[in-house]
Formats: C-alpha cells, sequence, structure tokens
C-alpha cells in the first residue's frame, strides 16, 4: 500500500512539470510495475551511452570485436563536454574495454564518438533490434552540430531501457558472465547526484544524460529487494525534476528495504 501512494505521489508532481517528462518502476522482485509516459520517446543526451555499451559487450561475445582490440583516437576526434580523452595531447591508443569504461563511468564523449565511429550506424541499429529496442536508436554523433540543426537525435524509451536493466539483473542479457560485467561498470558510475542524491553508500547501476533543459538517469537501486527506476525528461525544469528523482529513488528503496 505504501508502495502504491509513493508511485502515485511521484505521479502527482510528474504531472505539475512542464515540459515532456517520463518514469517507470519494476520491483525485481514482486514484479510490480508503475509508469507515466514510460513507452514515449525522449532525447537521451548520455543515456544512449548505456545500451551502446551492451551492443558493444553482445558483438564481442560473437566474436566480431573483442574488448582488448586497440582503438587510436586522433586529435580531430576529441569533442567538448565530459569526459578524460579531449584532456589528452594528440593521438590516444586505448583498448576498446577503456573506451567502454570511459564512456559509461566518466560519460566520455569522445570515447563515445569513437565507439560509434568503430561500430558504424548501420551495425549499431541492428544490434539494437537484436536487444528488442525498437524506440532507442542513435543517428548522430555527440556534438555534431549539422545534424543537430537538422533535427536529428538519438532516442530513448524509458521502458525499453528499463526491461533492458532487468535483463541484466537476471542474467539473460547474452549470459550470466556478460550481464555481470556490464552491472559492474555501470555501478561505477561516477555520476551520482540524482538517482543516488539522497541514496549514500547504496549500490546503484545506472547511467545519466543531461543537456539544457533536459535531465534522465535510470537504472538498477540494489535495495533489499531490488527495483529499476527510470526518469526521463526535457523541455523541462531541470532542478525541481531532479529533486524529485532524489526524493522518489529515496523513498523508493525505503519502501523496499521494509
Amino acid at each position: 500500500m505504501r508502495e502504491q501512494k509513493i508511485l502515485e505521489g511521484i505521479e502527482r508532481e510528474m504531472e505539475a512539470l512542464p515540459g515532456h517528462v517520463g518514469f517507470y518502476y519494476k520491483s525485481l522482485v514482486t514484479g510490480k510495475e508503475y509508469g507515466v509516459r514510460e513507452e514515449e520517446i525522449y532525447s537521451a543526451a548520455s543515456v544512449i551511452k548505456f545500451p551502446l555499451f551492451l551492443h558493444i559487450l553482445a558483438e564481442c561475445e560473437q566474436g566480431r570485436m573483442s574488448l582488448d582490440d586497440e582503438i587510436v583516437t586522433e586529435e580531430e576526434d576529441k569533442v567538448p563536454g565530459c569526459g578524460a580523452i579531449s584532456l589528452f595531447t594528440g593521438r590516444v591508443k586505448t583498448d576498446l574495454r577503456t573506451l567502454c569504461r570511459l564512456m559509461i563511468c566518466i560519460s566520455d564523449n569522445t570515447a563515445t564518438n569513437r565507439l560509434i565511429r568503430h561500430c558504424g550506424f548501420e551495425e549499431i541499429e541492428r544490434g539494437f533490434v537484436a536487444m528488442g529496442l525498437e524506440k532507442t536508436k542513435i543517428r548522430r554523433y555527440l556534438f555534431d552540430a549539422e545534424t543537430t540543426a537538422k533535427g536529428i537525435r538519438n532516442t530513448i524509451s524509458p521502458k525499453e531501457l528499463g526491461l533492458l536493466f532487468q535483463r541484466l539483473y537476471s542474467g539473460e542479457f547474452v549470459s550470466r558472465e556478460v550481464s555481470d560485467y556490464a552491472l559492474d561498470v555501470l555501478l561505477d558510475q561516477q555520476i551520482g547526484h540524482k538517482l543516488g542524491g539522497k541514496l549514500e553508500d547504496v549500490a546503484i547501476a545506472h547511467k545519466t544524460g543531461e543537456d539544457s533543459g533536459l535531465s534522465n538517469d535510470l537504472g538498477i537501486v540494489y535495495a533489499d529487494k531490488p527495483f529499476v527506476l527510470c526518469f526521463t525528461g526535457h523541455q523541462t525544469d531541470v532542478y525541481p525534476f531532479e529533486d524529485l528523482m532524489r526524493r522518489a529513488a529515496y523513498d523508493l528503496y525505503m519502501v523496499n528495504g521494509e
């Protein structure tokens, strides 16, 4: 009963927010689901790095690439925003594993673009479809002013990605070993002020994304009864939306510890 009241309260607060906001919740113990516009399409920002990471892991499992493959990032590949590679001078050589960890753990934009180019848009699309993603799409590089000006965007859908997190938790994404590796990397996420803002020392396997008027955070909160929690929003008031994320994650964590 208390869980339902919390979820209904989240919905009421979301209805009062401006813009396009969505929410998806699923208990990984009881199977209870709740959503607000959870099947609609949203601008992805850096959350698109999560399914790209899983696509790469699936490709490695199929032998089409390896996490040990060496990748060279040239000076002209570097883009602004989050990350470390753009701070290095000149060419940077890393393995695929390092690029993936940089992309997920510190949301490195240069690493992401280099991985997109390494995989290719057509192969990424094929891989996303194989993962069951219909609304989640990579259509452009990050910080690509030309395609952005044309209105081309990368997109996500909260329930699609929420169900992908569920597959990781149950060990059904490729294999238990691959699922666990993906979760270990996601648990090292360094941007924790949203879902984790009020949950000190609580494990959360997640990926965030933000831009002007846009804020997303999607993942698994490891309460006594773990749950998937996904927030997506654009053209919204970011400060109260992120405050709602923090309070919702805390309240749901507490009720899932009872």
